[in-house]
């Protein structure tokens, strides 16, 4: 039988139309929990058969499958899918329109950025690839840009930075930045310039204000080739 130990309503917050228990046919007798203090949008739905923990925040149309063991304080955003068997740490930021493959690990801290895309099969429609799926592990504290594809079996280093739209082919050491496609270490995130000094140079290039400040999160902005820190 399956054992559900979510919170009593009045722990959380919720709009109409969220889901939770929805029946799996992969996991019937497995446990299911959500902890207190939830905000769950509109259009949520948690499978049964995964366990979370306290103070989950969800945007609008997001879907938890089964078999998913997720910690405390994480925002999954609009429009992302989580499938099953991941393991998600402590103060994860998933933004909007993700796709987290199945068997993935993202460690505590680690935020993904809009149109985020994990992988987990190396051969679709192999039967011998379907039983060896598993998705790329994710350290402490990375940042993964905007619109990043990261492939399976991938190991991203603790505190790594990944250039928007780059395609994750290997794996990455801990503190690297890394982007392309393929991706490819080009330095490392103590040679970063200041975000406010970046802002500045950005301004005296002539960009847009809307522009410039968009340019203020590291991880969200396509990296500058031509800037001697990447040299």
């Amino acid at each position: 039988m399956a054992r559900q130990l979510f919170s009593p309503p009045e722990a959380w917050s919720s709009d109409d139309g969220v889901v939770l228990g929805y029946a799996s046919s992969r996991s019937r007798s497995a446990t299911s929990a959500l902890g207190p203090d939830a905000q769950l949008r509109r259009g949520t739905v948690v499978y049964a058969g995964s366990v979370i923990g306290s103070r989950l925040s969800t945007g609008h149309n997001v879907v938890i499958r089964e078999e998913n063991r997720i910690g405390d304080d994480v925002s999954i955003w609009s429009n992302t899918v989580i499938d099953y068997g991941c393991r998600i740490g402590n103060r994860v930021k998933i933004h909007c329109n993700c796709y987290v493959a199945q068997f993935t690990v993202l460690e505590d801290d680690v935020f993904l950025a809009p149109g985020v895309s994990i992988a987990n099969d190396i051969y679709p429609g192999d039967p011998d690839s379907a039983a060896l799926m598993r998705g790329p592990h994710i350290g402490a504290g990375a940042q993964i840009g905007v619109n990043v594809t990261i492939l399976p079996y991938v190991n991203i280093g603790a505190n790594a930075l990944i250039g928007a739209g780059s395609v994750v082919t290997r794996d990455v050491a801990p503190n690297t930045v890394a982007y392309g496609n393929p991706a490819r270490s080009r330095s490392t995130r103590s040679a970063l310039r200041d975000v406010v000094e970046r802002t500045a140079a950005s301004k005296a290039h002539g960009l847009t204000a809307n522009t410039a400040a968009a340019t203020s999160e590291r991880l969200l902005v396509e990296i500058d080739h031509d800037d001697p820190a990447f040299a």
